[in-house]
């Protein structure tokens, strides 16, 4: 039974202008300053979140984006500022991009945060999906299986430190610790200092591809998968997929169980007005993501279409409607969104946790709205929070 509700929140500044005839994503820069300002946004957001009693606000960990679209480059340190301003609001590493880190940097920075947060740092991994970021970090991201490979030693070393007083590793990647003279002994093992305190470290990791290697390795280290809402296509595949994979490991989970699923959604008070002011946001996301292949569908001439300003009906790129027939997207009133949530809690008994997320390029003001109007008229429908 849905019980908890939780936003991502990539982290775009306010955008002067939005929509397919508004300035192309490859044509944004904005001033320092103005990028600077997704700190206070991200401020404002998690003060209302945490007073109207969403469970968590998830932001994503991306660098060098000076088009305006996700600026948040450290996850752990705002984490530890949010806990300053609010009271009950959990934080989300959503995700914490491990290749671009040593793996024991990441652990020893997320046990500090767990730590001074009082246990409302969430941890999470990713892969990536900017060659920009990960490469320019020297790791691999165009070579998916070397990415894979480097992802998998890395998380593998992250849990032994969170899990064990003394670890030792030694892999593809890392030789962990080296085998140097230290203080009048050779050196065998490592313990991270501090280690987390509130353990086993809840983690979560995206599910895109829901590959049987990708979720069979989540299921291993208990890892919850989010499904939507910016980290992968709406579609039943990796929710059955996390499933069967949980059973292959003889685990039995219900459908949805260690799930969140996520949606883009906007209220107003028709169907008709919701679509038409969520129009230009889903706009900067398709700007935004095409070219990522995150608009599951999109032909090379649809991409290449989205990259320019106008006439994208012209090329068949598909509008709003077109994306909320999968269940991804919700434009409607507080009815529509009650139904379509109580409709997820039919098809997945085991689902607890739901993401409902504003899309790329949305205003402050309108966010804010926007969650506030939901606390009030939809989540009361659901479990007692």
């Amino acid at each position: 039974m849905i019980s908890k509700f939780t936003t991502v929140y990539p982290g775009h500044v306010d955008l002067p202008d939005r929509g397919q005839d508004a300035t192309p994503a490859n044509e944004r820069r904005f001033s320092n300053e103005h990028l600077a300002s997704v700190f206070s946004k991200s401020e404002n957001v998690a003060k209302l979140l945490d007073k109207i009693g969403f469970d968590t606000i998830w932001l994503a960990e991306h660098h060098f984006q000076h088009e305006g679209y996700e600026v948040t480059p450290n996850l752990l340190m705002f984490a530890v500022h949010i806990s300053h301003i609010t009271k009950n609001l959990r934080f989300g590493c959503g995700f914490n991009i491990a290749p671009m880190w040593h793996p024991l940097r990441l652990a020893e920075d997320f046990a500090a945060a767990d730590i001074m947060t009082k246990g409302r740092t969430v941890f999470g991994v990713g892969r990536g999906y900017h060659t920009r970021e990960v490469e320019t970090f020297g790791a691999p991201m165009i070579d998916q299986n070397a990415n894979r490979e480097l992802f998998e030693e890395q998380v593998e070393i992250i849990f032994k430190a969170f899990n064990n007083e003394r670890f030792s590793h030694k892999g593809k990647y890392y030789t962990l610790p080296p085998e140097v003279p230290y203080r009048g002994y050779t050196l065998k093992d490592l313990t991270l200092v501090p280690r987390p305190i509130h353990r086993p470290v809840e983690t979560w990791q995206p599910i895109v591809s829901a590959s049987a290697r990708g979720v069979d390795f989540m299921i291993k280290y208990g890892i919850k998968g989010a499904v939507g809402g910016g980290a992968a296509t709406m579609q039943n595949n990796p929710i059955h997929a996390y499933q069967a994979a949980a059973a292959r490991a003889g685990q039995n989970l219900k459908l949805g169980e260690n799930l969140m699923i996520g949606i883009f959604f906007h209220l107003a008070k028709t169907r008709e007005q919701a679509i038409r002011e969520m129009t230009p946001f889903y706009e900067e996301h398709v700007k935004m993501f095409a070219p990522l292949g995150f608009m599951p569908g999109f032909t090379p001439e649809q991409i290449a279409a989205s990259a320019k300003r106008g006439n994208w009906a012209s090329a068949g790129v598909p509008a709003l409607p077109d994306y909320m027939k999968s269940g991804a997207w919700l434009a409607g009133t507080p009815d529509d969104l009650v139904a379509h949530l109580k409709g997820f809690e039919e098809r997945y008994p085991g689902l607890e946790y739901v993401n409902l997320s504003t899309s790329m390029g949305t205003p402050e003001a309108v966010m804010l709205e926007q969650f506030q109007w939901a606390a009030e008229a939809v989540m009361p429908a659901f479990g007692k929070r």
